[in-house]
């Protein structure tokens, strides 16, 4: 972005201070550790308050600051601007920005799949526009208009991803990008805590048609009884994906190994689509971002060259290689019951020479059905296929006492999540060069520095 201080604030309909106005911003940032010269620095006020960290971004040369009217103001003459509110000013301002660029905007959600579909989309389409998407997965109030703000001027569709815990938060993210496209992965149980049942849960997936233009259209799962249901009402066009033949895109003759997920669609039975991915699960992913592609008149050989080759943001299902040269499947920064079944479910038909060993985190804000959604997943853990089982957190001592009669105590691990260095110690004095190491869990338990230790 570069804009004159004076166009940001008539965007937010104030009146920058004398001599102001012709201040040059070329980026925005609310983390100073990050900042960038020439940065417009947006003290958020939550935990930390970032009105206390301006002197940071001083020095760190950016130009100028938002500033929150409650807040005493800064007696150095640096540029401010002030608002009511910084969060909501920040987000006022990602809308005029989008409005001033233009793009075609595809918003992506589900309780799970959302960031691999994300990046899936966005490599298919990159074949023929350009395209900016959301970094990692900054899907949130404060990440939706940090990526919007990020866009390059050129953007010509913007591949937002979008998260939610509590109902209203799609509904206000779809009314600040107002997509072309929306997508909805699937409905687990993620942030059942908050919800209380996945009939809730689809009715906050569904907030992302809020804002969706009316000439607009809904890609969503089709195997999904709630949402089959819920867009009925819906006024606008719907494509589905899905292993069933009423979808729109169906995938047929599905093949997956350790490294790669191959799969036919039905619309194209000519064509062969593989995925750098394992797991089956993948397929909808990809399903959903060639239904995306489609809606975008993209020809099937482009779209099938681009998720060939696909880079998935970091630790999603991703195999790296250990300190032993053992091979470990990390999928640690998050998981939800929906997730996991599906990656124990792959992680145990990959072939190897050695064994399989499994380290478990805790699954978070599952509320009251934590307890049995944890024990649930022992249904996937078959001691004919994985050597040992590690747990770690609270909530998976639900699913030690599940396996107590299908593993010996001797092949059965539970670890306080203060314990991750002994739970280290004791997996490494079993792993040999030959094993499999799968690692997920939610990302407060931290299971990445596991993942950093043995690689």
């Amino acid at each position: 972005m570069k804009m004159r201080l004076a166009e940001i604030a008539k965007a937010l309909k104030i009146t920058p201070g004398e001599n102001w106005e012709d201040i040059i911003i070329t980026s925005v940032s609310f983390d100073t550790r990050s900042l960038q010269p020439g940065a417009l620095f947006i003290p958020l006020v939550g935990i930390h308050d970032g009105h206390d960290y301006l002197n940071r971004a001083i020095e760190g040369k950016a130009a100028a600051t938002l500033w929150q009217s409650d807040h005493q103001a800064p007696e150095n003459n640096f540029p401010i601007l002030s608002v009511t509110d910084t969060l909501a000013a920040f987000q006022q301002l990602a809308k005029y920005y989008l409005a001033k660029i233009n793009p075609q905007v595809v918003a992506v959600t589900g309780s799970n799949g959302k960031t691999t579909t994300k990046d899936m989309v966005a490599a298919i389409l990159e074949t023929s526009f350009n395209v900016q998407k959301t970094h990692a997965n900054f899907n949130n109030q404060i990440g939706v208009p940090m990526t919007i703000l990020g866009m390059e001027p050129n953007t010509e569709i913007l591949v937002v991803e979008m998260g939610m815990d509590h109902f209203g938060e799609l509904d206000h993210l779809s009314r600040l990008v107002e997509p072309d496209v929306a997508v909805i992965t699937m409905i687990g149980e993620a942030h059942i805590e908050f919800f209380g049942s996945r009939d809730k849960i689809a009715d906050a997936k569904m907030e992302i048609v809020h804002g969706l233009k009316e000439d607009g259209v809904l890609v969503y799962n089709g195997d999904e009884p709630l949402l089959r249901e819920r867009t009925k009402k819906l006024l606008q066009d719907t494509r589905t994906f899905g292993e069933s033949g009423n979808n729109d895109f169906q995938a047929l003759n599905i093949v997956s190994d350790e490294k790669r997920t191959s799969f036919r669609v039905a619309c194209w039975p000519e064509d062969n689509v593989t995925v750098p991915m394992i797991g089956s699960y993948n397929v909808n992913n990809a399903l959903a971002a060639l239904a995306v592609g489609d809606y975008f008149h993209l020809p099937i050989k482009k779209m099938i060259s681009a998720l060939t080759t696909f880079q998935a943001t970091a630790n999603r299902t991703e195999w790296l290689i250990g300190k032993k040269q053992e091979r470990i499947l990390s999928d640690v920064y998050n998981s939800n019951p929906t997730a996991a079944h599906l990656v124990l479910r792959a992680f145990s038909q990959v072939p190897t020479r050695g064994q399989r060993f499994i380290v478990l985190g805790d699954m978070l804000e599952l509320g009251t059905a934590a307890a049995k959604l944890h024990a649930g997943l022992a249904a996937d853990i078959d001691p004919k296929q994985i050597a040992e089982v590690f747990l770690c957190g609270s909530h998976m001592a639900a699913l030690q006492q599940a396996l107590a009669d299908k593993f010996t105590p001797e092949r059965l691990h539970l670890y306080a999540s203060n314990q991750k260095t002994q739970l280290l110690a004791d997996l490494n004095d079993l792993i040999e060069p030959t094993d499999l190491v799968l690692l997920k869990g939610s990302h407060g338990i931290h299971l990445e520095e596991v993942l950093t230790a043995l690689c």
